[in-house]
């Protein structure tokens, strides 16, 4: 949060030159609202429309590539400063999920998993209590009809593949992000390793 809002910069021209939103054209914040890095998976982008997940468990919706913005709840936790939404992923411009969790206390598993069936209007959480603990990136799996999803930590690897219910651990290797290369391939990153991960 500076001066009030959140800073949200928008290029028009490819990355060439960026602007600053003026606070007067975006919702309020909570004081001391922000976003964590999360290797940039806090913000999720489908056609015209992106999801800013926030400090405070918050979602900052766009339906016009940052014209105009409105801010749906989540039930993600966020009553301490290191907990709220760190990653989300959206498979259609409907079906998205938010995932947070606390760094310092990386096995807590409650309030840390929502999913979304309306754009992000409305949250559930999932698997309370179960794993994935922390985590740091979530992505659905391509061509998976959303149900197939991955999430990373540095306490490893979890997929589920209904749509976050259940999660069962693919490894324990620590990882920061993931990113999909297609249906059966991925990249997953963490402190000096990259690994190529493939799916059946």
């Amino acid at each position: 949060e500076m001066g009030g809002c959140l800073s949200l910069l928008i290029t028009r021209d490819g990355g060439s030159t960026w602007n600053k939103i003026d606070c007067a054209d975006l919702p309020e914040t909570i004081p001391g609202e922000g976003a964590f890095a999360a290797s940039n998976t806090n913000i999720a982008i489908v056609g015209d429309r992106a999801w800013v997940g926030t400090t405070e468990g918050r979602i900052w919706y766009t339906p016009d590539r940052g014209k105009s913005w409105e801010v749906f709840k989540t039930p993600v936790r966020s009553d301490e400063p290191t907990l709220g939404i760190y990653t989300l992923d959206f498979y259609s411009d409907e079906v998205g999920i938010a995932m947070g969790g606390d760094y310092t206390t990386p096995d807590g598993n409650l309030g840390n998993k929502a999913i979304t069936e309306d754009g992000g209007r409305t949250w559930e959480l999932l698997a309370e209590g179960e794993i994935p603990g922390y985590t740091s990136c979530v992505q659905f799996v391509p061509g998976s009809g959303g149900q197939g999803l991955v999430a990373v930590s540095y306490s490893g690897i979890s997929y589920s593949s209904d749509r976050g219910k259940k999660w069962s651990t693919l490894s324990e290797e620590p990882f920061y992000t993931l990113k999909f290369v297609n249906d059966s391939m991925a990249y997953a990153a963490g402190k000096f390793r990259i690994s190529r991960l493939k799916f059946q």
